[in-house]
């Protein structure tokens, strides 16, 4: 809504009700008390309510399977489990523990009994995840009835509007968190935001993990890309949040990935047991696109995914009783003419909201979700196959959704524009999911009692109380006039974000998170030394 329209709405709705009365007399004067519409201009300002930490779900899932569905896919995995088996390759002290937790170890393969895996999991892994931020007050909740929404996570390309596709750079990963720290819609500042490739990669996750502290303060995802990498990020957090605190409370959340179809290798399994050693969140993610690396059917996706991550799940237990873990999915799938990868089609969104149950019935938290698509631009393909998958996930009743914003591509590229439509769609899930007030603000009867029939509710004490924030307004959505529109420049959507995070980067400036001098020059001294101690690799 253009400054022009919300003059004109203050306009109306400095004026009681038609027919007048008592009611619409005393709404008048309780609006002039509280400021009228310059109050009312102020706040549209900046000076509105702080978003919350994290979302806390007040509405009902949707789920597709009955408890007969679930309870085959539950058998299904466990005959792919003792029959099949899982593959943990080039880690000899993870088939150490399966042995000793008396799975069948043969080589590399191992296979388990019915409901082994299962028990493992429900004995010890929480049900709820507290991740702490380096900022209390953005601390989040992962798990049961709440919902943390995620930036898009490991592309190698950029795209935007000034510069096109290329690859993205350090200050590319930096701009990406602070755009993430300035979207209430976005409660975390995610892991891999682009891959900073004018950096070594045995040294750009020191950077990034840096970036990720200096730049907000909301939590952050740790590296997984080798074993002493993802100690760096204990490491690091370490400085932050102190050697007995990190050891005691989740500070670093993660992302391990199945080798799909039914392998776990070595590098993820030696980052799980860095971050399950000290006490760190593990999301165990198969990763796959059905009809390539599964079945095509959706069912048997969900055979596999979830013996894939109940394997995983356990692993981390087996590690450190107690070690959060998150189940978690990425389930898409492919064109059968070409071979590519397709996203927001229907039957992705069957496999997560399978899981999403699989994983409530199993009591642990559940990743999935995010804005996919295969656009290569923010185009109304990119829009469509977005929304989605964020819809889906939003009811389906996904816990961690990584992926929110910025995805394009097929995950290849990180998009400026697209990151701030998706934001602006994450804080629309965010209303969605908070469900309709029911208290007596809710039930509105005074309004109607005041107004009777046949006159407009503009002018009613209810409405003048409530209309700021009774409806969701976006920040980058035209609903102007034709007119309006014209005259002011007729610009499309991607043209309108492209103003947008310039001007969400250039107020960052004025808005960045403080941080304690000492621990910055700590990080900074890790960080030199760890870079000293080995020579720079692309390996």
């Amino acid at each position: 809504m253009s400054d022009g329209d919300t003059a004109a709405l203050d306009e109306m709705m400095d004026q009681p009700p038609a027919g007048g009365g008592r009611a619409g007399r005393e709404g008048r004067r309780g609006r002039e008390g509280g400021g009228g519409r310059a109050a009312r201009q102020a706040k549209r300002a900046g000076a509105g309510g702080k978003a919350p930490a994290y979302i806390t779900r007040k509405v009902g899932y949707f789920e597709v399977f009955g408890e007969e569905g679930l309870d085959m896919i539950e058998r299904n995995a466990d005959t792919v489990l003792k029959e099949i088996g899982i593959d943990f390759r080039g880690d000899p002290e993870v088939l150490d523990l399966w042995r000793q937790a008396g799975a069948d170890v043969q080589g590399e393969r191992v296979r388990f009994e019915p409901g082994m895996l299962k028990k493992i999991v429900q004995d010890s892994a929480p049900s709820l995840i507290t991740q702490h931020a380096r900022n209390p007050e953005r601390t989040v909740k992962i798990g049961e009835g709440h919902t943390v929404l995620v930036p898009a996570y490991g592309p190698p390309f950029i795209r935007s509007l000034d510069d096109g596709r290329r690859y993205a750079t350090i200050e590319d990963f930096r701009n990406f968190v602070k755009l993430a720290y300035m979207s209430p819609g976005l409660h975390h500042s995610g892991g891999t935001l682009c891959e900073p490739v004018d950096l070594p990669v045995n040294k750009r996750h020191l950077d990034m993990v840096y970036s990720h502290i200096r730049y907000s303060d909301k939590p952050f995802m740790g590296s997984v890309t080798a074993p002493e990498r993802a100690q760096d990020t204990v490491d690091m957090a370490k400085i932050v949040f102190g050697d007995d605190f990190v050891d005691q409370n989740c500070v670093v959340i993660n992302l391990i990935n199945a080798n799909s179809p039914m392998v776990w290798d070595d590098t993820m399994l030696g980052a799980l047991k860095v971050y399950a050693r000290n006490n760190q969140a593990c999301v165990i993610s198969p990763f796959i696109l059905a009809g390539a690396m599964s079945p095509v059917t959706v069912v048997g996706t969900l055979t596999q995914l979830y013996a894939e991550a109940l394997s995983g799940m356990a692993l981390t237990q087996l590690v450190r009783p107690g070690a959060p873990v998150v189940f978690g999915t990425f389930a898409s799938s492919i064109s059968m003419q070409s071979g590519a990868p397709t996203f927001g089609t229907p039957e992705p969104s069957l496999v997560l909201y399978g899981a999403a149950q699989l994983a409530r019935r199993l009591g642990v938290p559940f990743r999935s979700g995010g804005g996919l698509n295969a656009s290569k631009i923010a185009d109304a393909q990119a829009a469509y196959e977005s929304a989605n998958t964020l819809q889906t996930a939003a009811l389906g009743g996904v816990n961690f959704m990584l992926h929110t914003a910025g995805w394009l591509e097929g995950g290849l590229a990180m998009g400026y524009e697209k990151f701030v439509m998706d934001a602006d769609q994450a804080a629309m899930i965010g209303r969605l999911l908070a469900g309709p007030d029911l208290g007596e603000n809710g039930q509105a009867m005074d309004a109607i009692r005041e107004v009777g029939p046949g006159s407009h509710y503009l002018g009613c004490a209810h409405t003048q109380a409530n209309f700021e924030e009774a409806f969701y307004r976006s920040p980058l959505a035209d609903n102007n006039s034709f007119e309006q529109w014209d005259s002011e420049g007729g610009q499309d959507m991607n043209q309108r974000a492209n103003a947008y995070w310039k001007k969400q980067l250039r107020d960052y400036e004025d808005k960045a998170p403080a941080i304690d001098p000492a621990m910055l020059e700590s990080l900074d001294a890790f960080v030199a030394k760890r870079k000293e101690s080995m020579p720079d690799s692309n390996v």
